[in-house]
């Protein structure tokens, strides 16, 4: 097929036409793929930034949740403290409330002796001053009684059954007391807009008396899977289950998203248009899988671009698997192309659809748990691309070791099934040695030897 260099026109229906302009559309690629090979690859790096470019930064919007519902959503406003942590000056320690003034001197042999006036049990507000020469007992968290400045351990005094308590040794002011605002003062910013919530920051909501919080809604991303051989249910000859869009629904619902599932659709324009249509006008991403690489039936960019502007941003991108990933932005809403073979299409998924969704609701992405090990045996990268190979890794007693899976094929669903970590050759590097030490991003355990 020639060059776009004018108009492409794509055969829709009997009565309709798709003309689509690479350069109407602001496409990166002068060439349509089909039948030619990618002619150019864009770095992912390059490929995730020149995407974003194109997205509108209007975040979603937010809606209130209390925050026992909290967990993973992120947050649309900053928490500002409504209070002071802790709201009064409390004992740090169980012991007696004094004037830290009457222990100078005090030590086991002479001891300073005080005169118990009462008790402070934690949740009480103690009604009582104490005044010079007496003592408070007092539990850890116990408010602190007027008059008193300091905490002296229970472990270093003794009770007399005459209300006398000894004490054996003295203290500074302030020890031992954990003081009003100590923890957080009223009016600071404990949680900033953008956080993703953890079980402590739920904690500390509960700790301020927040109520309820202001958090990104959850985002809704579209998955539609294309080709002729699919088939649900009980496949019959010639015909191959759908497993990209289980795979990808599922790694959705992990990150929290809201999906909707467009099905599958065979190679018909029309028919993937139409899906993709609704994804863009329901969905704040959408997913399509297969029908973006070289073959006569990969229409997928073509139907793309014909949708609306601009389009196809990036159709070829410099890593092995998943080099035919294409992103585009239309009408302001992502849309990703990603490649039929399951394991292509799930590191894509891994590199761009993680970070997209992170972008949308105004946040970074959650880091990505990873391992130092020794490789088993070498492995081999390719140059000008970045390389995903499956790894096994292996806790032994020699060390963490990091053993290739052999089975390395785009199409081979048992060796993301097999492997629990990636390790990334960079574009720059032809492959690691056996016994390089690497680093292995994981996405399940290390395994450990009997």
């Amino acid at each position: 097929m020639r060059p776009q260099t004018a108009a492409t026109t794509l055969n829709l229906t009997a009565s309709s036409t798709l003309t689509i302009s690479a350069m109407e559309n602001g496409v990166e690629h002068d060439h349509d793929v089909c039948g030619v090979g990618f002619k150019h690859l864009t770095s992912v790096d390059g490929a995730l930034k020149a995407v974003i470019a194109k997205i509108p930064d209007a975040p979603l919007p937010s809606e209130r949740v209390q925050p026992e519902a909290a967990l993973g959503r992120v947050l649309s406003d900053d928490i500002v403290s409504p209070a002071d942590a802790p709201p009064f000056d409390r004992a740090a320690m169980d012991g007696f409330a004094v004037n830290a003034e009457d222990t100078y001197g005090a030590t086991n042999s002479a001891p300073v002796m005080l005169k118990l006036i009462g008790k402070v049990d934690i949740g009480t507000v103690p009604r009582f001053r104490v005044q010079k020469g007496e003592a408070s007992t007092i539990v850890t968290g116990g408010r602190m009684p007027e008059g008193a400045d300091a905490v002296v351990m229970v472990e270093h005094t003794k009770s007399r059954s005459d209300g006398m308590v000894e004490i054996w040794d003295d203290v500074h002011p302030a020890e031992n007391v954990a003081h009003k605002g100590e923890d957080v003062q009223k009016g600071t910013v404990v949680l900033r807009k953008g956080t993703r919530i953890l079980p402590q920051d739920i904690g500390m909501m509960k700790h301020l008396g927040v109520n309820d919080v202001h958090v990104v809604r959850k985002p809704l991303v579209a998955v539609l899977s294309t080709g002729n051989e699919l088939q649900e249910g009980r496949v019959s000859e010639g015909k191959v289950p759908d497993v990209n869009r289980p795979i990808l629904l599922s790694a959705l619902r992990e990150l929290g998203c809201e999906t909707i599932d467009l099905g599958a659709a065979p190679d018909e324009p029309r028919q993937i248009k139409q899906g993709l249509q609704r994804g863009l006008g329901e969905a704040d991403i959408t997913l399509v899988t297969a029908g973006t690489s070289v073959g006569p039936e990969d229409n997928i960019p073509r139907i793309i671009n014909s949708l609306g502007k601009p389009g196809m941003i990036v159709h070829g991108v410099a890593m092995r698997p998943s080099m035919p990933t294409g992103l585009a932005v239309v009408n302001g809403k992502p849309l990703v192309s990603l490649p039929g073979y399951p394991v292509s299409a799930y590191i894509a998924f891994l590199e761009f659809v993680r970070p997209l969704i992170a972008h949308i609701m105004g946040t970074d992405q959650m880091p990505t748990p990873a391992v130092t090990a020794t490789l088993s045996r070498r492995i081999t990268g390719v140059l000008g691309s970045k390389t995903y190979v499956r790894v096994r890794v292996i806790a032994k007693k020699e060390g963490v070791i990091a053993e290739p899976v052999r089975t390395s094929g785009a199409g081979i669903l048992s060796s993301l099934v097999k492997a629990n970590g990636f390790v990334i050759v960079p574009e720059n590097v032809e492959g690691y040695e056996e016994g390089h030490m690497v680093s292995v991003e994981l996405f399940r355990p290390c395994e450990r030897e009997p």
